[in-house]
């Protein structure tokens, strides 16, 4: 592949897609981010080589426009809850197909699809099931899109909403947490080297065709991770496991609250733990960063922080 290229990221305002954009960038690739709000993502427009663009990505006429010249494609987005209209069906699997179409009208074969780790046509969740259902859209298009899929385990970094959502809930409730499934395992992942791996796969073209798990080098409790990121924000932590029972409910319960911080298909999700089968992280040659080796960089408090070294990836 050509060393500069013209690359339309999807998702590209979020968490992910901010990291893997800065990349982009750094390598001198130009990037099409299309957006509804432009004006809330300054901190993309100020890069030279970025241009945002006003468009839906659900519009089948604006993916068309969107793909035109490219000469790859991400799709990273994405959702975790339901909200009105923005479905898992429609987020995932109808977008997939709709992104495929506007790739074979336009002549554009290279896609790195972002999934989930515990992805399954079978799975327990309605989350993880639509993942695998948009997986499928993308693998069926093999003879036409050169794609490589990607499944992360839960990703953190600065201004993820995992450790920081932990941490801001249990300085709201003195330490106090009551946790669903505090025995479901992860292998988390920093966002710098998920970041990574998409860069490096677009340069390698012995990454076409091919699946990633990427999970982090070490593998930590639910309710572990929670500790961690209480003890690394020098804050108290008070957890208590809840049964399965009293999980569903909460599930229920929070379900309906505004932006439902947890919902009953989060805990059909946490029911499959998100570790790897196989080190996608090895198979492309890439490094991985420990937790502890980024936390304190972003989540501890400013006097520890000040001597903590930069993890560099």
């Amino acid at each position: 592949m050509a060393a500069q290229m013209n690359i339309c990221v999807l998702g590209g305002t979020g968490f992910v897609g901010t990291a893997i954009i800065n990349r982009l960038s750094e390598a001198g690739h130009w990037v099409r981010v299309p957006t509804r709000h432009p004006h809330l993502h300054q901190e993309l427009q100020v890069l030279p080589t970025v241009r945002l663009m006003r468009a839906d990505v659900h519009d089948a006429r604006d993916l068309d426009g969107l793909v035109e010249g490219m000469d790859a494609v991400i799709n990273l987005v994405g959702i975790l809850n339901e909200h009105g209209r923005n479905t898992f069906q429609r987020a995932h699997v109808e977008l997939a197909e709709k992104l495929v179409s506007a790739l074979k009208a336009g002549r554009v074969r290279r896609l790195l699809h972002m999934s989930s780790l515990g992805a399954d046509a079978h799975g327990p969740s309605r989350y993880l099931r639509s993942k695998a259902e948009a997986e499928a859209q993308v693998r069926a298009a093999a003879a036409q899109v050169d794609f490589t899929i990607f499944r992360p385990s839960v990703i953190f970094g600065p201004g993820d909403s995992l450790t920081n959502r932990f941490a801001g809930l249990l300085h709201q409730s003195h330490g106090w947490l009551p946790l669903a499934r505090a025995q479901a395992r992860f292998a988390p992942v920093y966002v710098g080297d998920v970041a990574a791996a998409f860069v490096y796969a677009l340069r390698t073209r012995g990454t076409i065709g091919q699946t990633y798990e990427l999970g982090g080098p070490q593998i930590m409790t639910l309710e572990e991770l929670v500790r961690t990121t209480a003890a690394v924000a020098g804050l108290p932590c008070h957890v208590f496991g809840l049964p399965d029972s009293l999980a569903r409910l909460q599930g229920l319960i929070m379900g309906l609250l505004p932006g439902k911080p947890f919902t009953l298909d989060n805990f059909r999700s946490l029911t499959r733990d998100s570790v790897c089968t196989e080190d996608g992280f090895e198979r492309l040659g890439l490094p991985r960063h420990r937790l502890l080796e980024v936390l304190p960089i972003y989540l501890a408090p400013p006097r520890a922080a000040a001597g903590s070294p930069a993890a560099q990836s």
